[in-house]
């Protein structure tokens, strides 16, 4: 099923309570950011430091190498999601079972169902995780990824009648201190690298990631080239933006700066993955992302349609960018999910010019279409596009009603002007 036809589907089930649900956390996220005066000076700023960044990538990829090594951190580099899954695998070959926070990464690569076609355990320890683990999802939200389920849902699962949240967490927490205490190893993502130190800092809000990192004898940390930054300072700068965009937070509660393991082994997985390819191509501006999932919460048609809609790891308008870089095919409808309201412009704290390329990538995904020529013909030229008014003026609207298409199928056609266009 494509977009249009499982948005439509979540709508009708739990659209409305999604999307007050989201916009609630946007009116946070705007009241956060008013906080700080120089707002708009923060994302000039950490913009101008990602262009540094892509421009100077492999630079900055040896610099972390070299100093993370130093640190005493066993360091690998992943071409594709295949070498990603095979380098944590072989750190994993005797382990029986591993305790996972956060990871867009691994979500990314596959690497939950990797792990288990080996016969190893994957436990989703992050509560939103868990959450759609124990259902048999994939999370719907970058930053909340059970965002789609309610308190009756998690009840379920648990086997409770009791729906109150607290006594959900509680409980929850309980089966998972288990967890930590019995599992080979601890898997995190992070949310930045800084080069010039050669540390992996992860921003969370629950306690699991740090009990992943310190518990077990081995950490893994799998995170994707692009979260490279230079330096300790521009950390500071990322840090001021990145849980206010996020949740309307001042700062998660977690922010947590990886060295050196004293009581066992660290090693870094940096991946790839088609990144290195994407700094030559006019949707080079997608490496600027810091995954703060803003352009999700504020999205019209994520807020109505739900994140599974766009079937990939990353939804909303940066999925809807990043999918179909990965399967044209498979994805070439999200483009078009999207109104070009230009609101996930407006909040994105990087400054990705979203409208321009996902109209790119609109041309993209496309074949060469007839019809759309003939169009961009019409409106080129003002002698067509008075003529091709004057027509549509005198089409009855019931042609257009029985043209089949997706777009009419989904949405009302608007009313004729009474009079064309001079």
């Amino acid at each position: 099923m494509k977009h249009y036809e499982l948005a439509s589907k979540f709508y009708q089930q739990k659209g409305k309570k999604h999307n007050d649900s989201l916009w609630a956390i946007r009116q946070k996220r705007d009241k956060a950011i008013k906080e700080i005066p120089e707002w708009e000076e923060l994302r000039n700023q950490v913009s101008e430091i990602k262009d540094n960044v892509i421009d100077n990538l492999q630079n900055y990829i040896d610099e972390f190498i070299e100093n993370a090594k130093n640190n005493g951190i066993e360091v690998h580099f992943a071409k594709t999601d295949i070498d990603h899954n095979e380098i944590v695998y072989s750190y994993l070959k005797d382990a029986k079972k591993v305790v996972k926070s956060k990871s867009m990464l691994t979500e990314e690569c596959g690497l939950n169902e990797y792990l288990e076609s080996k016969g190893i355990e994957v436990i989703d320890t992050d509560l939103g995780e868990r959450i759609v683990q124990l259902r048999g999802e994939k999370p719907s939200h970058i930053v909340l990824p059970a965002i789609h389920t309610t308190k009756e849902d998690v009840a379920e699962i648990l086997n409770e009648t009791n729906t109150d949240p607290t006594y959900l967490t509680h409980k929850m927490r309980k089966l998972l201190r288990e967890e930590f205490l019995t599992a080979d190893a601890g898997l995190s993502g992070a949310n930045f690298l800084v080069a010039n130190k050669g540390y992996a800092v992860v921003c969370t809000n629950e306690g699991n990631a740090d009990l992943g990192a310190s518990v077990p004898p081995l950490h893994i940390i799998s995170v994707g080239i692009d979260k490279l930054i230079p330096t300790m300072q521009d950390l500071g700068v990322f840090l001021r933006m990145l849980a206010r965009n996020a949740t309307g937070q001042k700062t998660t509660t977690y922010t947590s700066i990886f060295g050196k393991k004293t009581d066992g082994k660290r090693v870094i997985v940096l991946v790839d993955n088609g990144r290195l390819q994407r700094i030559n191509s006019e949707f080079r501006d997608t490496l600027k992302c810091i995954r703060c999932s803003a352009c999700l919460t504020t999205c019209p048609v994520f807020r109505r349609g739900g994140g599974h809609s766009y079937r990939y790891t990353i939804p909303g308008p940066i999925g809807s960018l990043l999918a179909p870089l990965k399967d044209k095919e498979e994805y070439k409808d999200l483009p078009f999910a999207c109104t070009l309201c230009n609101s996930c412009e407006m909040v994105c704290p990087v400054k990705i010019p979203f409208s321009k390329q996902l109209v790119s990538m609109r041309k993209y995904v496309s074949e060469e279409n007839v019809i759309a020529k003939v169009g961009q013909k019409i409106f080129q030229n003002p002698n067509y596009y008075k003529l091709f008014s004057k027509i549509l003026h005198l089409t009855p609207k019931w042609v257009f009603e029985k043209i089949p298409n997706e777009w009419s199928k989904y949405k009302n056609i608007p009313d004729i002007p009474r009079r064309g266009y001079e």
